[in-house]
């Protein structure tokens, strides 16, 4: 059928429709009614079997005006489409049966309309069904010869609706050439003429018989163990191995050939998703005041994102770099002009500022994100995380429980859990700090504690992509050394939502799966980038652990309110005890300083595992 006609056809949709919908009743009551008569040995009156015709045509014509029938309220041959048309073509079929049998007149026999209503209602759901195929066939016409030739993975709803998303796209980007699916049930399926071709374990074969380039996992839900098997999988049959992203960054569920993307890391580690309780999240954030400090960062400018969406009454982002907070500006409003009153340029060493700056604005929700993080620097310069990351922190909090901040939420690290760095002593005595404003505050003030953040800036895997973009080796410290891993995405949604379920003076820790050993992922990476650098040993530096803690050896694991995130108590410290601290002292005699503290709120920390000192 010509693209003219299918144009003209479409544009006298109400008509066809009409008299299609017409001629399957007349057919309808037509058949049933010789057949009623034949097996009877009687005729059928021309007059009677009009009057059913007409009847019956009128009040689908009338009943599918008043539900848009066929005016267009559902598109021609979608189940939705399907379900309106039984209605009313049921509707009409009851009503003239009604008629019929108790009318001042039979027309035909009792069981005629009752048959010829369902008979009616299969050919019309079968020539709408047959007219949407016709405009899919349409839509999805032509050839495409430079279109990358893929393999869809997973025959399920995702993968149906990629297929059909590639079948539609006018450039054909991508070719579907076959399904590979691991269910045996699914084997000799078909789904709109392209095959199941195979499974996961004879991708070499497959990609041998369809001459395939590509593969595209559509299975938003797999975890991280099925990607990384099937990416592995793909990779050594050649092909280049793509990705849709897991449902909650579908938008509606739906998905199409804008959504897929190069697999990445993320993937590879896994998403452990954090069940967001809104309205709680809204209670607290909407209409309010919310001050973050270190907004630049990863995790800061990410919170004043996920935060400006449940619309509070200001946000105020606090950083000393102005080049970072001309980029979350930036990605907020679309232009950053630097020169509004939610951009605040300061230090948080500042205390005098930071306790003006809070009695001017009145931030009623604070989240404490500014902090030095990079461990290496910090047994450098171990002063720096005194000025920073203690006494900072306690700026931080003086200022806040001087203007009767409603909330206060700490984010630490899972390295303040049995503390053996620089980075993590100065992370957990800022916990104590912020354990101690919760008892002498009427608001509620709590930390957060979370590991290693994918993407962030100066994380490990920035640093592997950089080493292999520039064609030299990777250095990882240890072959057995692990992390915890999470997006920024998730780490924000749970400093978002701890700040609804957490108790005063608490820690909460995210339970963020199973450790990942670094040189698995750097030689993920490697494979992702089709490299072929190597991973050089370098030894764990001073201060490092070869496996990081999430909680501390006396911190018992409870999770009173949600089944992913624990509930910590933590000792208080006392601030005088902070403002001891002299940061111009010898780095070992800060450490031993650190230690000491540490060891008083509680803890045993765990020796150097790095080289001597």
């Amino acid at each position: 059928m010509s693209s003219a006609l299918i144009t003209r056809l479409k544009g006298h949709r109400v008509v066809i429709l009409i008299v299609f919908d017409a001629l399957t009743w007349c057919l309808a009551l037509m058949v049933f009614t010789v057949l009623r008569y034949d097996l009877a040995g009687a005729t059928a009156s021309a007059a009677d079997f009009a009057y059913a015709s007409a009847f019956v045509v009128i009040a689908q014509i009338v009943l599918g005006a008043v539900c848009r029938l066929h005016q267009g309220r559902t598109a021609a041959g979608s189940f939705e489409d399907f379900v309106l048309l039984s209605g009313v073509t049921l509707s009409a079929g009851a009503l003239l049966a009604v008629v019929n049998a108790f009318g001042p007149e039979q027309w035909l026999p009792r069981t005629v309309p009752i048959a010829a209503t369902f008979l009616a209602l299969m050919a019309q759901g079968a020539g709408r069904a047959a007219w949407r195929r016709v405009l899919e066939r349409e839509m999805e016409r032509g050839d495409h010869p430079d279109g990358q030739r893929t393999l869809i993975v997973g025959v399920g709803d995702a993968g149906r609706q990629l297929l059909h998303s590639m079948l539609r796209d006018r450039q054909g980007t991508y070719v579907p050439v076959g399904f590979v699916e691991d269910d045996p049930q699914m084997r000799n399926r078909r789904v709109r003429g392209v095959p199941v071709v195979g499974s996961t374990s004879d991708l070499l074969r497959v990609v041998e018989a369809t001459g395939a380039t590509a593969a595209v996992l559509a299975m938003p839900s797999a975890g991280p163990d099925v990607v990384r098997r099937i990416s592995r999988l793909a990779l050594e049959a050649g092909l280049a191995v793509k990705v849709l992203p897991g449902i909650s960054e579908l938008i509606g569920g739906q998905v199409g050939i804008s959504d897929i993307r190069d697999i990445d890391v993320a993937d590879l580690l896994g998403r452990h998703q954090v069940e967001i309780d809104v309205p709680s999240i809204a209670g607290y954030v909407t209409g309010k005041r919310v001050l973050v400090t270190g907004a630049g960062g990863s995790i800061g400018s990410e919170l004043c994102r996920q935060i400006d969406r449940y619309a509070p009454a200001e946000l105020i982002m606090l950083d000393r770099d102005e080049s970072a907070l001309h980029g979350v500006q930036l990605s907020l409003r679309g232009r950053a002009l630097l020169d509004s009153p939610e951009v605040v340029l300061a230090d948080i060493r500042e205390s005098r500022f930071l306790l003006e700056l809070f009695q001017e604005r009145k931030p009623e929700v604070v989240f404490h994100a500014a902090a030095l993080k990079h461990l290496p620097m910090l047994e450098q310069y171990p002063g720096e995380a005194i000025k920073t990351n203690v006494w900072g922190t306690l700026s931080v909090l003086d200022a806040a429980r001087a203007v009767g901040v409603e909330r206060f939420v700490n984010i630490s690290t899972d390295k303040a859990a049995n503390p053996c760095s620089v980075l993590g002593y100065s992370k957990r005595l800022a916990e104590g700090l912020t354990s101690t404003a919760a008892t002498e505050a009427d608001g509620t003030y709590l930390s957060v504690r979370f590991g290693n953040v994918l993407g962030s800036r100066g994380s490990v895997l920035t640093t592997f992509a950089a080493q292999i973009a520039d064609g030299g080796s990777v250095t990882v410290t240890h072959p057995d050394v692990t992390r915890y891993f999470m997006t920024v995405q998730e780490a924000v949604q749970l400093v978002i939502q701890a700040a609804a379920i957490g108790r005063p003076g608490e820690a909460l820790v995210l339970d963020m799966g199973n450790p990942v050993r670094i040189a698995d992922v750097a030689q993920q990476l490697i494979d992702l980038a089709h490299s072929d650098v190597r991973i050089v040993y370098t030894g764990l530096r001073g201060g490092e652990k070869m496996h990081e803690d999430l909680l501390a050896t006396d911190e018992p694991d409870r999770r009173p309110f949600h089944p992913k995130v624990s509930h910590v108590s933590v000792p208080g410290l006392d601030r005088d005890l902070a403002h001891e601290l002299d940061p111009w002292a010898g780095g070992d005699r800060i450490r031993a300083t650190f230690a000491d503290l540490c060891h008083r709120l509680g803890d045993s920390p765990a020796h150097h595992v790095g080289p001597a000192r």
